[in-house]
């Protein structure tokens, strides 16, 4: 062979080297690509199970369970014995229009109080006789109570309260806000109809 073509292949051989070790680099940065993903999953992966949300991965987490109480909302009956079941916390919210401390349960009587930073505000929730002494006290004070048809098998409504029976079940909410009265009748009528749909 002549030295034109020893040195023709040497020169195509020198040309060919670094575009043959760029194809080598791409192939193994592909297949390591490919296995990293298959190791671990993408820092974007959002679980998919209820057991995802801790295993660390920055998806969005597994919506938390509903607890009892919202589970209210949905009509579906609670006990009558329980006060702060028969009114969640964000209802009593929306009644007072503030927010409100967790409820302090005693006896038949559940309260939702606002936080000494906030305005004044109060949810008070009676069940069984508790329920039915306030009512009666109601009725014998000077505040008008009116009859609120088509609630429960007997209801009645005041400025800043609600009284209904349902089963044989009593419930009385009083509400302590200092707003004009007329703003509450709606709110309480809403909510006594909501309460007699769960006794």
């Amino acid at each position: 062979m002549d030295r034109s073509a020893i040195r023709r292949i040497r020169s195509a051989i020198r040309a060919g080297l670094p575009a043959l070790a760029l194809l080598a680099a791409l192939g193994l940065s592909g297949c390591g690509a490919t296995g990293d993903q298959d190791a671990s999953p993408s820092p974007t992966t959002a679980p998919t199970g209820p057991g995802d949300a801790d295993t660390g991965t920055t998806g969005a987490p597994a919506p938390p369970p509903a607890s009892a109480a919202a589970g209210t909302s949905t009509g579906t009956p609670v006990s009558p014995s329980d006060p702060c079941g028969l009114i969640t916390q964000q209802e009593a919210e929306r009644l007072a229009g503030t927010s409100l401390d967790s409820p302090a349960a005693v006896d038949e009587t559940c309260t939702y109080t606002a936080p000494p930073s906030g305005p004044t505000a109060q949810v008070e929730v009676r069940v069984g006789q508790t329920a039915l002494d306030y009512y009666s006290a109601e009725r014998g004070s000077a505040h008008k109570l009116v009859p609120l048809a088509g609630v429960g098998d007997e209801a009645h409504i005041g400025e800043y309260m609600f009284y209904l029976v349902k089963n044989g079940h009593q419930v009385s909410v009083k509400l302590v806000r200092g707003n004009d009265p007329a703003e509450n009748r709606g709110p309480l009528e809403n909510l006594a109809r909501t309460v007699a749909g769960r006794l």
